[in-house]
């Protein structure tokens, strides 16, 4: 049976995706996913996801932020485009933003400076924000943790870390978005132990396309980009680890999202 679904985070303005997003799309719409967060992680995908939102409202809408990883070309033509996305109405989070000590593709001051200024920035605008930490968390944090009273929502994206640190998010009241990670039997076990530890009203999924393909798709697909539509297999899996039924927990995840991105019915 098809579960309608919200991905909260899709790459979709990824090069992967220029040749044939129409019919991503729909293939994500066969599939019971009604609406789509196209993640914007420079300036070049965040200007391409709000068009794409703008182009499909109500099913698309859009981030604005600097990941990371190109966190040294944080300057001040950066945090204007944020604000003038955060105008649009096709723009429902200030992200993907945080630290990433893993790849350390940008110095780390750099990644600090740049994560702090668009918190101030989502503080300032009053968006709520999609946040990637990776190996990062004893800085990421605290710097969390100063602006966090001025956020109006804040989810942590692809989470992947210990159950420690999960319990120092929901501590403080973050929404947690679970992604194909959670199905990679090398990797990913940890989280079906940890995962019913998170509150119904916390939890989101997403697919993180082009990344971070399932690996319990069957038959496995013949190429390794991961889009929307193999969402359910994120949704089969952590149903499995929490115990729940799988359309008790479709519709916790899009309600959850609904609120947290403050998005409308999608049309019929």
């Amino acid at each position: 049976m098809t579960m309608n679904l919200v991905d909260i985070g899709a790459n979709l303005a990824h090069d992967s995706f220029a040749e044939d997003l129409p019919a991503v799309l729909e293939r994500a719409q066969t599939s019971g996913i009604v609406q789509i967060l196209v993640t914007g992680s420079d300036a070049a995908s965040s200007r391409h996801a709000l068009a794409m939102a703008q182009q499909h409202p109500q099913r698309l809408f859009a981030t604005a932020g600097l990941h990371p990883h190109h966190a040294d070309q944080w300057e001040s033509g950066m945090a204007e485009l944020m604000r003038d996305h955060a105008a649009q109405p096709a723009c429902r989070a200030l992200g993907e933003t945080g630290l990433d000590y893993f790849r350390n593709f940008s110095d780390r001051t750099a990644q600090q400076h740049a994560f702090a200024a668009q918190l101030a920035i989502a503080c300032d605008v009053r968006m709520p924000v999609f946040l990637h930490q990776r190996d990062a968390h004893p800085d990421f944090l605290p710097i969390l943790q100063e602006h966090l009273p001025d956020l109006p929502g804040a989810v942590v994206h692809c989470f992947t870390g210990s159950g420690a640190e999960l319990d120092d998010y929901l501590a403080l009241d973050l929404h947690i978005g679970i992604t194909g990670w959670i199905c990679d039997e090398r990797r990913g076990t940890h989280l079906l132990e940890c995962v019913d530890r998170i509150p119904d009203d916390r939890l989101m999924i997403e697919t993180d396309s082009p990344y971070l393909l399932p690996r319990t798709i069957r038959p496995r697909p013949q190429t390794r980009r991961n889009e929307p539509a193999n969402l359910p297999w994120v949704l089969d899996t952590l149903a499995q680890a929490r115990q729940q039924e799988r359309a008790e927990l479709a519709a916790i995840t899009r309600n959850n999202a609904a609120r947290f991105f403050n998005l409308s019915q999608p049309p019929d």
